[in-house]
C-alpha cells in the first residue's frame, strides 16, 4: 500500500509539474482533428 502511495503522490506531482504541456499537447490535436473533420465534410 505505502508503494501505491508515493506512486500516486510522484504521479501527481509530474501532472501538477506538467499540466500545461498536457493541455497544449491535446488542444493542438483537438484542433488537428476539428480541422481534419471541416476540410472532410467541408469538401463534399
Amino acid at each position: 500500500m505505502h508503494t501505491i502511495n508515493a506512486s500516486y503522490r510522484s504521479l501527481s506531482f509530474l501532472v501538477n509539474l506538467n499540466w500545461d504541456r498536457i493541455f497544449y499537447f491535446v488542444a493542438i490535436v483537438a484542433a488537428l482533428w476539428i480541422g481534419s473533420l471541416i476540410g472532410t465534410y467541408g469538401m463534399q
